[in-house]
């Protein structure tokens, strides 16, 4: 197993950090926490911090895909 495997495994059904869904989705952090604070990606606020899903991320991903193609 590479350790880019080993990585997604880590994120299967944990929550992620900032940090980590914008390495995920390969996006900065300053447009990930824009989104959240928006309402425009599925996210928790935790405190002071943000949460996300990955599992969720992964279907809200899906449908951005699904209507761009229609």
């Amino acid at each position: 197993m590479s350790n880019k495997d080993k990585q997604i495994n880590i994120y299967e059904d944990k929550w992620l950090t900032l940090d980590q869904i914008a390495e995920y989705l390969q996006m900065s952090t300053s447009s990930i926490y824009k989104m959240a604070q928006a309402g425009k990606i599925p996210a928790y606020k935790v405190g002071r911090q943000w949460r996300f899903k990955r599992k969720e991320i992964d279907r809200w991903v899906q449908k951005k895909i699904r209507r761009f193609k229609e």
